[in-house]
């Protein structure tokens, strides 16, 4: 997730960009750079890679510029480069722009633009906002701003200088955090709080459509009409660490929340809301090769094996076509039939999974296309990959995934209702459900985490339990074997997760009087089955958590306890199921005072085979 410094008073501001900029690194970033008025022009400096590299750039640099913004970059739209990086320049060189976020619109912009006769020099979405406000100034940058926002779709964090008024920061929020930081004489800009504690504790929260106007000595908060909003002071109490954090705890406990703000920036731009339609723009330009398609692999690591697996049940069922899923380190050594006609599929949070990479080049070269899904822009997978579907998750620094998995079942949905619809094997009806069904999946998630407080009692019951079982059918036990994964690798209970009909074929054993048992119970064709399969883990006396859709209430007579989901179509059902798990997991965790955010063993990026 991109980062953004802004400062406007007294001091030299370029020390104080960095500095900000550095406490924003645990964001995670592949770029950097500041733009300060100087001499009568706007002076940029930016890098490729970590802050340390742009303080090279900067070494020996005299500064005494006094108004700034600042970014780290978390490419999405660009590969990691000194031209993608921010801040971004109008052709005049007059106006500047840092951006967190995506512009949905930006190639309908840019096209406007560059038949109006501007030039671009980036790869960037973010450069077409410099070029709107060159477009739209008149001699106040408060104004320019208000236009140029109205032209925009999608979510974004942006913050704008203007040659002609040196001493003005102007800024804009809407899906993406922005605050102001009041001091004494100077004021402060930034993504998030950690970089502006050094200096002040008092903050304005801006809120989505909220435009700040910043001088040295005041700060004035608008609408996106250009009406004046009164804000209250909010003092910060927490503590540096607490404030990387975001409030919560830890980091794992923090991305889990920031699930629906990732989803909806991994739809943005492929789900046409108005006309109910998927758009994969990254696949359009091979459409003859995907049309062709008349075969499927999926290969993967850890988490995103598991979202590989619902991969293929949704592109079985949707596209109707034979989908193979492999471990990505077995891939390669089961000589596996894959040729020139087949798509290879690998999922990856990093890029840089050195299982999921051999995968790929033992497929090319036997010929099959690849296709990859990496939340990194410029990673190995990205770059080997022939084709690349972003996950626009930010970075994850907790070493068990959330924010990413969930990101990867989105990008599978799309690739499955997109394919369906290329190859004209999904139902009308049923695909425009489901287009409706993806557009309101972000709320969904948000009401799941509602239920946080049912998942902490249940993880106190049990914190003590060292075994505990998932179960489920169809999508449901692809969605348990993710669950038992995150319960074992940061709480170090022993968990297993088992297809609910195999019970009778050995599991059964297992089943003890009191053993917690997860079952899952969202798939309609299924669910009088599976309470037959709940029914016999109830005649053990286990401890049964059910999950279920609202308004299934035939699952509180044969679990202990109940978490009802929010009503979707039922294929969509694994993105909400597992958020009660990955909860769970992080709970336990807690409780049993073990270090969420990195346990034991275990690494983020496996990078050896």
């Amino acid at each position: 997730m991109c980062g953004i410094v802004g400062y406007i008073g007294p001091k030299p501001a370029a020390p104080i960009l960095i500095s900000g900029l550095k406490k924003l690194e645990y964001r995670g970033y592949d770029s950097a750079g500041i733009a300060v008025i100087e001499d009568s022009h706007i002076k940029i400096t930016k890098s490729v890679g970590k802050i340390a590299n742009l303080e090279e750039k900067l070494s020996g640099v005299i500064l005494n510029a006094t108004t700034g913004i600042g970014h780290t970059r978390w490419a999405t739209h660009g590969k990691p480069s000194d031209e993608n990086a921010h801040p971004h320049l109008d052709c005049t060189g007059k106006f500047a722009v840092v951006h967190n976020g995506i512009i949905e619109n930006y190639l309908d912009l840019k096209e406007e633009l560059m038949a109006e006769g501007h030039t671009f020099r980036s790869e960037t979405d973010t450069e077409v906002l410099a070029h709107l406000l060159e477009k739209y100034y008149a001699g106040d940058l408060l104004e320019a701003v208000i236009k140029l926002q109205k032209r925009l779709h999608g979510s974004y964090a942006a913050a704008f200088l203007a040659l002609e008024e040196p001493g003005r920061i102007v800024a804009v929020r809407k899906d993406s955090p922005l605050i102001v930081g009041l001091g004494d004489g100077e004021n402060f800009l930034a993504s998030d709080i950690p970089a502006i504690l050094n200096h002040t504790r008092k903050t304005y929260i801006l809120q989505d459509g909220e435009i700040a106007e910043l001088t040295a000595n005041t700060v004035k908060v608008y609408d996106m009409g250009g009406n004046p909003v009164a804000k209250e002071i909010y003092e910060v109490t927490w503590n540096a660490e607490e404030a990387e954090k975001g409030g919560y705890a830890h980091f794992m406990q923090k991305e889990i929340f920031e699930q629906p703000k990732a989803l909806r920036d991994t739809l943005a731009g492929r789900l046409d809301a108005e006309n109910l339609e998927v758009k994969l723009p990254e696949i359009e330009e091979n459409l003859e090769f995907y049309k062709s398609l008349n075969r499927i692999f999926i290969s993967a690591c850890g988490t995103a094996y598991h979202a590989g697996l619902v991969g293929k049940y949704l592109l079985e069922k949707l596209v109707r076509i034979p989908v193979e899923v492999d471990v990505a380190s077995e891939f390669r050594y089961r000589d596996p039939l894959i040729g020139r006609n087949d798509l290879l599929v690998v999922i990856s949070q990093s890029g840089e999974t050195a299982d999921t990479l051999a995968a790929l080049r033992e497929a090319k070269k036997r010929g099959a296309r690849v296709l990859a899904v990496t939340n990194v822009v410029g990673s190995s997978v990205s770059r080997e990959a022939d084709d690349v579907i972003y996950t626009w998750a930010g970075p994850e620094i907790a070493v068990a995934s959330t924010k990413a998995y969930t990101t990867q079942l989105l990008v599978m949905y799309l690739f499955a209702l997109y394919l369906g619809r290329v190859k004209g094997t999904i139902d009308e009806k049923l695909y425009k459900e489901m287009v409706f069904g993806l557009k309101e999946i972000p709320q969904k998630v948000q009401e799941v985490l509602e239920a946080e407080d049912k998942v902490i009692e249940f993880a106190k019951k049990h914190l003590n339990k060292e075994d505990a079982f998932f179960i489920g059918r169809g999508l449901d036990f692809a969605v348990s074997l993710e669950g038992q994964l995150k319960l074992k690798e940061i709480s170090y209970i022993h968990a297993e997760a088992y297809a609910a009909g195999e019970l009778k074929h050995g599991t059964l054993a297992l089943i003890v009087k009191d053993v917690p048992v997860i079952a899952l119970a969202t798939q309609e064709a299924l669910f009088e089955k599976m309470l037959s399969n709940i029914k016999e883990v109830n005649a053990r006396e286990a401890t049964i958590l059910g999950i279920a859709f609202a308004g299934k209430k035939e699952i509180a007579k044969v679990t202990d306890e109940q978490i009802y989901l929010p009503r979707v179509p039922e294929l969509l059902a694994p993105i909400l199921a597992v958020v009660p798990l990955q909860l769970l997991a992080y709970h336990m965790a807690v409780l049993r005072g073990n270090d969420v955010d990195k346990p034991r063993n275990l690494a983020k990026s496996v990078t050896v085979e």
